[in-house]
């Protein structure tokens, strides 16, 4: 194997092969609302508005999904901000004394590898 040297002295020119890595995308997970028989329909939509920053109108939707089919994603994200807003909801609704249980899951939609293949 020619070294630079050897190189600078052929009159060739030495080149670093430069190689780029692909990063793959981080996993995405469901922030997911249960519906119960006692939080109000009222505090979830602030919830869904202070929490998950939806406007007044997608929070009525997610809000109305939830109580209709039992439970509904309130967002998607990344596990570190997925188990942020988790935590965040759960202590909110345990300060207001509301039995509202929300839990995260992969989101399978969304967590596609390189060549569009599910994971």
């Amino acid at each position: 194997m020619a070294t630079k040297k050897d190189l600078e002295r052929e009159g060739g020119v030495a080149t670093e092969v430069e190689t780029k890595r692909k990063l793959k995308k981080p996993r995405l997970y469901r922030v997911l609302l249960h519906n119960d028989d006692y939080t109000t329909m009222e505090f979830v939509v602030a919830l869904l508005m202070h929490v998950f920053h939806h406007d007044e109108s997608s929070a009525q939707t997610i809000m109305l999904h939830i109580h209709h089919k039992g439970i509904g994603v309130a967002g998607v994200y990344t596990y570190e901000v997925a188990e942020t807003k988790v935590a965040q909801t759960m202590e909110l609704a345990e300060k207001a004394e509301y039995p509202l249980l929300c839990t995260m899951e992969p989101d399978d939609e969304h967590n596609d590898d390189e060549d569009g293949d599910r994971q």
